[in-house]
């Protein structure tokens, strides 16, 4: 194939959200079912190496590289355009619906980008496009689009500085492996860990992403932290910093998921948690890992989505997110429950289900690499897992108690999305063959060992055995709760408006001051100039003499000086 007849599978989605609102209704749906299918054919039509170049500034741009792991990337994202279009064709927000193709399309720009400076441009396309979701969600969005706004320039200036630095060091924007041994590659590498929810700026995910609507966190779900995965696969494998990193992520989504009431920051936190793997993976940096993570990444955007299209459906029946108001809505919705219950078993790692497939290669990996510490550290997170995203989620929400709620389940196209994930869960789990295929590296593993599953049997086991023994400490009350954001969501204003207070008080003042001033201009003028005033008086010719005689003496001395 050659560079002429490459269709860069980006610009179908792109420009069709940008077009999506000038179509009515009947149309806007069918574009919104058949573009992701038709990028899903472009994605498979790119070849491996660099397929479409073009010259910037004197530099060699790749805007269309490909092999095996962008394919993969973009396979998944294309499927999940499609799937959240389709759980979202009810959606009245036509602006949200333009932003997400807008965004998935520029996801998919990234991992097919062979350059850092196509990388960049795609990445914050992405940041604009998801800013835009949040924000069409309305007006109480507004605050939580501008912290998320913030928080991913931040991203992209760290992201801009390092590739600047990059490109001046080698003369060369080209993107491949990286080690960490200069400036820019470190300032690359905490722009891509601010997109992928790493510490110290972990909050801005579980702060936004809930605020957007019932369909719009089904799409921010599953690009933003997942292309921050691809670039780090592609740039830093093996950097030992990521494991750490990435353990510290696993854990801080689950303490935080655990202590969450609102159903749909459970399942924020829990994407960090998610996440976390995949980092530990790619720091880990063996073939092993390294399919594991891109295994896990693929996996992740479906069975999350149909977490989040389980409770997204739960909100728009409902009109409530709080565990502390939900409960009893199996009776009634009985499709959305058991897709719930499905996406749940996915992510814990059931046996049978796409979750166990994918996130046991890291462990694995672990395990071959002797690194005993990580291994019983990811063993024990995935205990955490199906106690906050397993169990709490469901139990909470569908069952727990009768909120007196009688909701039916979603509409029809809601229903298929749910479903069409659902099944592909649990057949990616029965058969991974098809997934483990697409992988960059060839695969030796074989996750359906007699060890194996009865391992992770126990311990979902123990773990479920934990939640309903701790039931009463895991009631949840009507709070949420922070971390680092404290800084800019409570402190930030709250010191915002004692400035704002100090600032008034002492403009009041000097306004005052002026205006006391001001009063006593007049009353000076009548002191000096008026009838009774000092320059008002008759003077003696004497005492004139002299005063002029001082005067001219000063000017005197004045002018020598």
């Amino acid at each position: 194939m050659t560079a002429s007849v490459v269709i860069p599978p980006a610009v179908g989605l792109i420009l069709g959200g940008l077009i999506l609102p000038m179509l009515q209704v009947r149309l806007r749906w069918l574009a919104v079912l058949v573009l992701p299918l038709v990028t899903l054919l472009l994605v498979w039509q790119v070849p491996d190496g660099v397929s479409l170049r073009a010259s910037f500034l004197g530099y060699e741009l790749a805007l269309v590289k490909g092999d095996a792991l962008s394919r993969l990337f973009a396979t998944v994202f294309a499927v999940m355009a499609f799937a959240g279009g389709l759980f979202a064709l009810n959606q009245n927000r036509v602006v949200e619906l333009a932003a997400a193709f807008c965004y998935a399309g520029s996801a998919i720009g990234v991992v097919f980008a062979g350059d850092l400076l196509t990388v960049f441009i795609f990445w914050e396309l992405m940041a604009i496009a998801s800013t835009l979701v949040v924000w069409s969600a309305g007006p109480q969005a507004r605050g939580a689009g501008l912290r998320y706004a913030a928080i991913h320039l931040l991203g992209g200036v760290l992201l801009m500085a390092g590739v600047a630095g990059e490109i001046a060091a080698n003369g060369s924007a080209g993107f491949s492996k990286m080690a960490l041994d200069t400036l820019p590659r470190w300032l690359m590498l905490a722009g891509f860990l601010v997109n992928a929810g790493a510490p110290p700026l972990s909050a801005w995910l579980p702060d936004a992403y809930p605020e957007s609507s019932w369909s719009g966190m089904v799409f921010l779900s599953a690009f933003t932290t997942k292309t921050a995965v691809y670039v780090l696969l592609r740039g830093f494998p093996g950097t030992e910093l990521l494991i750490y990193v990435g353990l510290f992520m696993v854990f801080y989504g689950i303490v935080y998921a655990i202590l969450e009431n609102d159903m749909r920051r459970i399942l924020a936190y829990s994407i960090i948690n998610q996440v976390g793997f995949m980092v530990t993976g790619i720091g880990i940096g063996t073939e092993m890992a390294l399919n594991g993570a891109a295994a896990h990444a693929f996996t992740h955007i479906i069975y999350k989505a149909l977490l989040l299209m389980s409770a997204g459906s739960v909100l728009y029946m409902t009109d409530k997110r709080k565990c502390t108001d939900l409960g009893g809505l199996f009776r009634t919705m009985p499709i959305t429950t058991v897709c719930g219950i499905v996406g749940a078993l996915s992510i814990s790692s059931f046996p049978l289900t796409s979750g166990f497939v994918s996130k046991s290669m890291i462990s694995e990996a672990a395990g071959m690499q002797h690194l005993a510490s990580v291994w019983y550290l990811l063993a024990a997170a995935s205990a955490g897992v199906f106690l906050h995203a397993g169990i709490k989620f469901p139990w909470f929400v569908f069952f727990q108690k009768d909120s007196g709620l009688r909701p039916d389940d979603p509409p029809w196209n809601m229903r298929a999305a749910m479903i069409f994930f659902a099944v592909l869960c649990i057949g990616i789990g029965v058969v991974p063959g098809p997934l483990y295929a697409l992988l960059p590296y060839k695969v030796d593993f074989v996750p359906y060992t007699a060890s194996h599953v009865v391992f992770y049997l126990q311990l979902l086991l123990f773990s479920g055995l934990a939640f309903f023994l701790m039931l009463g400490w895991l009631k949840r009350t009507l709070t949420i709760t922070l971390d680092l954001d404290w800084l800019y969501r409570r402190f930030g204003p709250a010191l915002a408006q004692h400035l704002d207070r100090a600032a008034t008080g002492a403009w009041n003042g000097c306004v005052n001051v002026a205006m006391h001033g001001a009063r006593g201009i007049p009353e000076g003028i009548q002191q000096y100039l008026g009838p009774e005033g000092i320059l008002a008086r008759n003077w003696s010719t004497g005492a004139m003499a002299f005063w002029m005689t001082i005067m001219l003496a000063a000017f005197l001395v004045l002018s020598y000086l």
